[in-house]
């Protein structure tokens, strides 16, 4: 049997509005994520998927409801605690990459290292940036890097503490089909070694490629389709 990597039960959570008004980004909201799941979440702009992913990150305590990460509550520990728990199971990967432009490819895939050391962490820099297809890239700096390079690059980051969850926010938006397609073939490949997969995105084509799609409507989960 799969292991649970990502449990939310009940999770809501409300933003101010205008006028003194409020607005519900997650509603009610309960989504259970095993070992070797690649779980594409769609829906309309505003629809809560962002608010999740960053529910699931632990960067944002919700109102309501529990959150659990391979069997840890993340909210239920102060900050530090929290920021552990992050960098030992959780690798992020953004729309924007968030590479920092002053540092090579080599030095931004190491850069979570500055969070939690790990042994040998270049050495194992370097088989991932190897894996991607950038061992002759490893020194440009991201404005050297084409687009879908700088994808790789950030992928490669998030997966050197060899995390047990990928929150995925649009990785594939600002690529061409290629590239997403080799992004993709990369998720498919870490879920199917184990890992756990949650995708936000708004391309059909990038959510056929998970084992499992939910649909978001005004913060709660309406749809679900293996």
């Amino acid at each position: 049997m799969s292991e649970v990597t990502l449990r939310a039960t009940n999770v809501q959570k409300t933003f101010a509005g205008p006028k003194g008004s409020s607005v519900t980004a997650v509603n009610d909201m309960s989504l259970e994520i095993a070992s070797g799941e690649f779980v594409a979440m769609g829906g309309s702009s505003g629809c809560g998927k962002s608010t999740i992913l960053l529910i699931a990150g632990g960067l944002l305590r919700p109102d309501q409801g529990e959150l659990e990460i391979m069997g840890t509550r993340p909210y239920e520990v102060d900050s530090t605690r929290r920021a552990s728990i992050r960098s030992q199971y959780i690798g992020f990967v953004f729309q924007q990459f968030h590479l920092v432009p002053y540092l090579d490819a080599l030095d931004n895939v190491l850069a979570p290292t500055l969070a939690r050391s790990l042994p040998d962490a270049e050495d194992k820099a370097m088989a991932l940036l190897e894996k991607f297809g950038l061992t002759e890239r490893r020194h440009h700096v991201p404005s050297a890097l084409s687009v879908g390079e700088q994808q790789r690059v950030a992928l490669a980051r998030a997966l050197l503490l060899e995390p047990k969850l990928l929150l995925a926010d649009e990785p594939t938006g600002n690529l061409d089909p290629e590239n997403t397609d080799s992004i993709l073939d990369h998720l498919v490949a870490f879920a199917k070694e184990g890992g756990a997969v949650l995708m936000v995105t708004h391309d059909d084509l990038a959510a056929n490629r998970a084992s499992r799609s939910i649909r978001m409507e005004k913060g709660s989960i309406v749809e679900s389709v293996s």
